[in-house]
């Protein structure tokens, strides 16, 4: 029985993370949008018969706004919790770990990725009114996209990048000095843990703003190296080298329509 529950509890996280993925996908074929985030041949069409026509109007509001970013960060951060719930499991063994704990540690997790959903999504809108990216959440500057990349890429070599890569890195020192029993418990590490992502990973969901936030491209490539990040074996090689070419890609957005325009 107890072999059941636990391979109950691992189908229905990676049914989780599927499903997620495939609404992601639903919604852009919903938007007439490609992999890249673009109008498809329907959306340019209606858009070149009335150029005024606001294509994608859920874009424009809160709650589908926020719905899109929760499933979101499903879709892309459930995949890197593996490591972690693996720790959790081992302490089930050598400490006081539960299953109803470990389901705790998740739904916390989730909490605060939703709740960063909330406030990255009240940031679109701020940006979209302002007039800084268009309805597909596409930054209109690529002055704004060159900076994005520059922060997002000084941000790896940064000392709180690298306090909380270290807790997503290796998160049984966490649980060690954390340790709380039980669903309540849980859940507080989940939160705990969830915050210190969100300080690892902030920047790779703002750079949907340089891309579009629709991108499946870039939300496969940014869960991909999300992942790898997280893993115990070679994470931490990684970091820095990304920061590199985020520097490298932001320098080259800014330089280039000078160097293109002589």
């Amino acid at each position: 029985m107890h072999h059941l529950f636990r391979s109950a509890l691992w189908l229905g996280f990676f049914f989780l993370i599927l499903l997620s993925w495939w609404v992601i996908y639903s919604m852009s074929l919903n938007m007439d949008l490609d992999l890249m985030g673009r109008p498809g041949k329907m959306g340019v069409q209606m858009a070149a018969m009335d150029p005024k026509m606001p294509m994608h109007m859920p874009m424009a509001n809160f709650g589908p706004l926020f719905l899109m970013w929760a499933i979101m960060m499903a879709a892309m951060m459930l995949p890197t919790m593996v490591p972690t719930l693996r720790s959790y499991e081992d302490l089930t063994i050598s400490a006081t770990g539960t299953r109803i704990g470990w389901i705790g540690v998740t739904l916390g997790y989730l909490v605060v990725w939703v709740s960063f959903a909330a406030a990255i999504s009240g940031v679109q809108l701020a940006l979209l009114y302002g007039g800084v990216i268009d309805m597909l959440g596409v930054l209109k500057n690529n002055v704004f996209a060159g900076i994005l990349l520059l922060i997002v890429g000084l941000f790896q070599f940064s000392r709180t990048k690298e306090v909380c890569h270290g807790v997503c890195h290796n998160p049984t020192v966490y649980f060690l000095g954390h340790w709380r029993d039980g669903f309540i418990g849980g859940s507080r590490m989940g939160i705990g843990l969830g915050i210190f992502c969100v300080g690892c990973c902030w920047g790779f969901m703002f750079l949907g703003f340089v891309g579009g936030v629709m991108n499946l491209l870039w939300m496969g490539l940014a869960t991909l190296f999300m992942v790898l990040e997280k893993l115990p074996q070679f994470g931490r090689t990684i970091t820095k080298p990304m920061g590199l070419l985020l520097i490298g890609g932001g320098l080259t957005v800014l330089i280039w329509p000078f160097v293109d325009g002589v």
